[in-house]
């Protein structure tokens, strides 16, 4: 039987699948990520590590398997920023001036300032992104490297998404993903049309990035799932226990990865349009993605992304900055955590715990509902921003109805809080005016 090879890289761990040609999962692994937080706001990671943990979960999904039967790996990874010398060794991002530190997390917010300078310019490259661009895309991230540590500017002899640092990696292909750019780096896609917008760079200080071709950037940009290359090259092959020249595709962002999965999927009873979905992809933070057939404006929703996920399609993409972050936050900083976790059996989540938990409560006092257990605590829940439709990352969180209490029932009722708001903020964000109405 022939197999595939999947590759996840998300924000704290890298996981790998390998898969039957019908698409039956035959075995995962899993493998941790190092993230520095040298000061506030700040969040970096190193590509070794990265690539590292990648070759880790690769051998481990494919032990026991032939690797005559192995006919290709996939990539998918966060938006984050990857800088490389000239000799493929990694540039230092971080103040510490430590090359290691080479990624700038996606969640990194040290670029506020960048990001409110190229938003006041108001270049017309900006109606693709909601209006404003990000401080966690790219290119206010660029531009801070630049203001900020000038010598690793000039060193980095190229700048990656982490998908495509992947892909690289693994053939030694400069090559350059649709999705990566046209979604994270300000770069122009349209039917028939697409390429850097030099007056842009130009406007915001970032004029040096046309030298070679834009070289730094990537000149070469390929569909998602579009072969990278020869394969991969007999470095890589070594490294990942694979054979040189198996075939490698183009990468998607993880969100993206989920989003087509999702938005591709067969429902009985439900359309199969495409443009009738909008797939949830959750994990540190919550991406909500949307694809049709027209070009459609909206302020506060990334995009609209031509081909950024599905060919010929238009992607819209809202989201929450921090959900599954939120909730880790919430559960990891409580006093009744450190005894529950001591407690639990049988490989039982704490989320689990804390569900049984409420229910308990909610039987206790005879209330039907477990919702009705949060009535006097309210939670808003920006702790980290808000990436759509607000589109502000300075906004905080806040909690109403605390008490002296920090027993674990407690616990359990910040949490379910903490949930509710989440889904509430959602359900706000799709039904007044986000998502525009022809969604619907």
């Amino acid at each position: 039987m022939n197999y595939f090879v999947g590759v996840d890289v998300g924000t704290g761990s890298a996981r790998a699948a390998l898969v039957s040609l019908n698409g039956k999962i035959i075995k995962v692994a899993v493998c941790p990520l190092e993230i520095f937080n040298p000061v506030k706001d700040f969040y970096e990671q190193s590509s070794d590590n990265i690539w590292s943990a990648v070759c880790k979960v690769v051998k481990t999904v494919t032990e026991g398997t032939s690797i005559n039967n192995i006919k290709g790996i996939g990539f998918d990874a966060t938006c984050s920023l990857v800088a490389i010398d000239k000799n493929g060794l990694p540039v230092s991002v971080s103040p510490s001036g430590k090359d290691k530190q080479n990624v700038i997390l996606w969640m990194d917010h040290r670029a506020q300032k960048e990001a409110d300078f190229i938003n006041c310019l108001r270049h017309d490259i900006l109606c693709y992104v909601g209006g404003k661009v990000s401080l966690e895309m790219q290119t206010p991230k660029m531009l801070w490297l630049k203001n900020n540590l000038p010598v690793s500017w000039n060193r980095a002899a190229l700048l990656f998404d982490l998908p495509d640092f992947l892909t690289w990696k693994a053939t030694g292909s400069e090559s350059r993903s649709l999705c990566s750019l046209v979604c994270k780096w300000n770069y122009y896609a349209e039917p028939g049309v697409n390429g850097w917008k030099e007056d842009f760079f130009n406007q915001i200080g970032l004029q040096d990035l046309k030298e070679n071709n834009w070289s730094k950037l990537g000149n070469k940009v390929k569909a998602p799932g579009e072969p990278v290359g020869q394969g991969l090259s007999a470095k890589a092959a070594l490294e990942l226990g694979l054979l040189k020249g198996t075939a490698v595709g183009t990468s998607l962002i993880d969100a993206h990865a989920g989003g087509l999965g999702m938005i591709g999927c067969t429902v009985p009873g439900i359309s199969n349009k495409l443009s009738s979905r909008l797939a949830l992809i959750c994990g540190t933070s919550t991406c909500h993605m949307a694809v049709n057939e027209d070009k459609i404006f909206i302020n506060g929703i990334w995009g609209p992304y031509y081909s950024a996920m599905i060919p010929g399609l238009w992607l819209h993409e809202g989201g929450q900055s921090a959900t599954g972050k939120l909730l880790d936050h919430v559960i990891d900083t409580h006093p009744a955590t450190p005894k529950i976790l001591k407690s639990l059996e049988n490989n039982m989540h704490i989320q689990q715990y804390l569900s049984g938990l409420l229910q308990t409560m909610a039987n206790k006092k005879n209330i039907k509902n477990v919702s009705y257990l949060t009535k006097y605590v309210h939670v808003w829940p920006d702790f980290h921003g808000n990436r759509s439709p607000l589109a502000d990352p300075t906004l905080k969180g806040m909690v109403s109805g605390l008490s002296l209490s920090v027993d674990e029932e407690n616990l359990a009722i910040l949490y379910l809080a903490t949930i509710q708001a989440l889904t509430v903020q959602l359900w706000y964000e799709i039904y007044f005016g986000n998502f525009d109405s022809r969604w619907l």
